[in-house]
């Protein structure tokens, strides 16, 4: 027996799930061997519950991960906006053409969102 006082369901060694009692008179820690035996589970009761996510739940997280999406990410250079001429725009980089060809950069203007390309 352990010297630890722990939730009936795990180890008191090492933590592990313990496996459910089984035809043998003795529960075995899968992790480290320690042997429980099967009497320690008598009138211990299981319950569970199982919560549904209600449709206007998952449905207000998909609107914040599209308004996540929208927020401009990537490395901020010092280049102009040829639409506002303010300072300040976003970069990212795709391969467009055939893999011996340069890639294209699409600058974001951080003020304005107005995009520009530059294939090279």
């Amino acid at each position: 027996m352990s010297c630890f006082d722990a939730d009936p369901n795990f180890c008191p060694e090492c933590g592990t799930i313990l496996p459910l009692p089984g035809t043998e008179d003795i529960v075995r820690c899968p992790g480290c061997s320690f042997c429980i035996p099967v009497a320690e589970f008598n009138g211990l009761e299981v319950c569970s519950a199982v919560i549904f996510n209600l449709v206007e739940q998952l449905s207000l997280a998909r609107n914040k991960e599209e308004e996540d999406d929208s927020e401009l990410k990537g490395p901020v250079i010092d280049r102009h906006c040829s639409r506002c001429n303010k300072e300040g725009m976003v970069y990212h980089t795709r391969q467009m053409r055939s893999a011996d060809e340069g890639q294209t950069v699409f600058f974001t203007c951080i003020h304005c969102r107005y995009q520009e390309k530059e294939e090279s």
